[in-house]
This record gives structure tokens, sequence and C-alpha cells, in this order.
């Protein structure tokens, strides 16, 4: 069995905790206008590369020192769901080897919570809590995704829950209403949010691969950000930094 993965490396504390090996594996079922990684789309992208699943967990096993602050190895995308069997069959393995495992995802996949035994931290996107104006936006709506979070905070797992925060997309008064209407519902002790305010990092990319970066005015400003923090604060809802 192979995975295709269009970037490989190490970041520390970024993709998870500690020092990690992290895998983008190609493929992406949502298409958003401000992603940072427009070349891992499309799963047949020139940019990825077929890896056999016994040489990643070689791999992985060779840098088990590097692993230091509680490091280990991250999957993340595109979107890690497009290649679930493969992505399944890397994280026991890795489970296995007593390897820290990581993924980051944007839950859209019926089959999201077959990953979460094999994973010891779980990072996942909640861009918006209206599904038609997800839909129109990514081409996705958001029913799932919202099953998958009740599925697995219901079964104990912890949820490190990440809101990308793009102007005229998800940032009025009444967003942050829609978001809290949505968290109040879970157990506070079974995740936490991170927002992410929209940044240009991928623009180039873009450009590059031959398609239009279309975002235009999606920069957040920083009191928007403090009412955010404060009205999910208010609400008992536990936001972290990464």
């Amino acid at each position: 069995m192979k995975l295709n993965i269009f970037q490989k490396g190490f970041n520390y504390m970024q993709d998870g905790p500690g020092n990690r090996l992290v895998y983008h594996l190609t493929g992406c079922n949502m298409h958003c206008p401000w992603c940072s990684n427009p070349e891992g789309m499309n799963i047949k992208s020139s940019s990825g590369k077929d890896y056999e699943i016994e040489k990643l967990v070689s791999e992985a096993e060779s840098c088990i020192p590097m692993f230091f602050d509680g490091g280990g190895v991250t999957l993340t995308g595109g979107e890690i769901c497009m290649q679930i069997d493969g992505a399944l069959t890397l994280l026991r393995e890795l489970r296995i080897r007593h390897i820290s495992t990581a993924i980051e995802s944007n839950a859209t996949s019926p089959r999201f919570c077959e990953l979460l035994p094999y994973v010891s931290y779980i990072m996942m996107d909640f861009k918006h809590y209206d599904s038609e104006i997800l839909k129109h936006i990514t081409g996705i709506g958001n029913s799932q995704i919202q099953q998958n979070i009740r599925s697995a905070t219901e079964q104990g797992y912890y949820l490190h829950i990440r809101i990308p925060l793009i102007g005229h997309f998800n940032t009025s008064s009444a967003d942050i209403d829609g978001f809290i209407a949505f968290f109040s519902q879970l157990n506070p002790d079974c995740f936490d949010v991170e927002l992410l305010p929209y940044h240009e990092y991928g623009k180039d990319k873009w450009s590059k691969i031959g398609m239009p970066y279309t975002v235009t005015d999606g920069k957040v400003p920083a009191e928007t950000i403090v009412k955010f923090k404060n009205a999910f604060t208010n609400n008992g809802i536990k936001l972290i930094r990464t």
C-alpha cells in the first residue's frame, strides 16, 4: 500500500506538540480560496509522489531521536481522508511502535472517526457553523463535520478545533453567535479552539500552479479578533494558541 505525498519535513510545535515529522497527503475535497497548500488539492497533482507505507514507517523509526518535546508524526494535507485506507495503515503501524501520531483534517469524511483510536493529537478545522455558506465557498457543507465533532467528543476524544478567520466569510457578530451556539452543545472538557486570522502565506503558490487567487479582502481587524476571544472566553470555550 502507498500514500501519495506532496511535501514532507520537520516542524516544531506547528503541526501538533513537539518536533514532528509532517507528511502532507495529496488531494482535498474542499476548495477553500485562501488555501495555503493549493498544490495539494488535486490528488493527481504532479507535485505528489507515491511512498510505500513500509518505507514511511522505517523513516519515522529512524527519526525517533528527533521527536523531542512530545513530538512524533503528523499527517496533514490536502485532506488525509482522501487517502484514508493508507492513512489508517500508517497510523496503526506507528502506534504499534509507540510513536506519537497527530492528524490535521477538515473532518468531512463519514470515516473520520475510524482514525481516532490511532491518533495521539487530533486537529481539525471548523470553518463555518452554517452548512450552506460553507458549501457555497468551499464546495462542501458541514453536516458531516458537526456529526463527527459530536461523535468524537461523546466518545471522549479531545479535539483541537481551528477556525480560520476570513474577512467577509465568518467574522461578523452574527458569526460569533453562530459558532458559540454550536460549541455550547459540546462537552467543554473535550475540545479547545484556536483562532487563525487570515494570512497570505500561500498566495504566490496559486499563480505558480496556474490558478487564480480570488480572496481580495480577507484580512481581519485586530478588534474583531478581540471580540471573538472575549465572547468565546465568556461562554466557557477554551482558547489556545499554538
